[in-house]
């Protein structure tokens, strides 16, 4: 068999493989939505009016959590534009530059008219070697997807795809209304549960039990996932900000996004209230550039130093 063919199957096994946690969350959801809906309000819950209201808000979360899920997974991460990618006489100028300083100016030359503030630790312009241009700001390069991600937040197995600037929003609603079902099914099954282990009920169906086990799990992990990408989203930093501070060109600055709370939820929920809870675009700019308090301050002190210097 040539080479070409097997390396061809085994870059398709690795891509089906990479839908397995996918397909994972899938199975374990349909086996909730058929045991809370045909065992546990069909069967067991009394009376009628509870278990129409049961059945109406269980399908409503339902809904908005299999809505927020595909849009996470199913939004692109965002391309490049062309604009930032080096042409082929600057990159053949780079490839044979003589030493690190050369290849620097080079870079710094062509960075020159981009919208972009970021550096590395040792103060260079950012640049991907594998997708052969300029990083745009807080853009990272995902080994997993194989291209550079706009406002790069993490790869995400559990959705076979990377969270950033264009699916953002969706993945904290899908954490929100991931955290909401799995409370509603928690709370609703509690009473049940408690009722079988204090032995008031000899009638306990084991899947109903299994379900409230599985239910309260998976709330205590996504409490703590959701809280923390609010509490990133309220400082408008990324998972890898928050590992290593941006730099900027008077050094790293963890705080070098935030614009205050609300000015931050905007940014990646929108100026609609209402949109904030679906999943529909609401996000703000472009995704290449972004406002940076520390250079308001800096252009404040600036205009400062120059009132100063035309008044005296």
């Amino acid at each position: 068999m040539p080479q070409e063919i097997k390396d061809a199957k085994s870059h398709s096994c690795i891509r089906a493989a990479k839908w397995i946690p996918v397909l994972f969350i899938m199975l374990i959801t349909f086996w909730s939505y058929y045991v809370y809906v045909v065992e546990f309000c069909l069967y067991t819950v009394d009376p009628f009016a509870k278990k129409v209201t049961y059945m109406v808000v269980y399908h409503v979360v339902f809904f908005m959590f299999y809505w927020t899920y595909f849009k996470t997974i199913c939004t692109g991460i965002g391309t490049v534009p062309d604009q930032f990618k080096l042409p082929d006489g600057e990159y053949d100028r780079l490839m044979h530059a003589d030493s690190e300083e050369m290849a620097r100016s080079i870079l710094e030359t062509f960075a020159s008219v981009l919208p972009t503030t970021n550096y590395t630790v040792g103060g260079s312009v950012r640049y991907c070697k594998k997708c052969r241009h300029i990083k745009p700001d807080r853009s990272h390069h995902c080994s997993v997807c194989g291209e550079c991600v706009l406002k790069m937040d993490h790869h995400c197995p559990w959705i076979n795809n990377c969270v950033g600037f264009t699916n953002y929003k969706y993945f904290v609603l899908f954490l929100c209304y991931s955290l909401a079902y799995c409370l509603f099914i928690t709370a609703t099954t509690a009473q049940y549960f408690v009722r079988y282990w204090t032995g008031k009920s000899s009638q306990g169906h084991f899947q109903i039990l299994f379900l409230f086990f599985v239910g309260i799990t998976f709330t205590m992990s996504l409490v703590t996932l959701t809280g923390y990408h609010f509490y990133l989203t309220a400082h408008n930093r990324t998972t890898l900000e928050a590992f290593r501070p941006v730099v900027f060109y008077d050094g790293p600055d963890k705080n070098g996004y935030d614009m205050g709370t609300c000015t931050n939820f905007h940014e990646v929920f929108g100026d609609c209230v209402v949109r904030w809870f679906f999943p529909v675009a609401a996000r703000k700019g472009d995704g290449l550039s972004f406002a940076v308090r520390s250079r308001i301050h800096n252009y404040d002190a600036i205009d400062s130093s120059h009132s100063s210097s035309e008044r005296s």
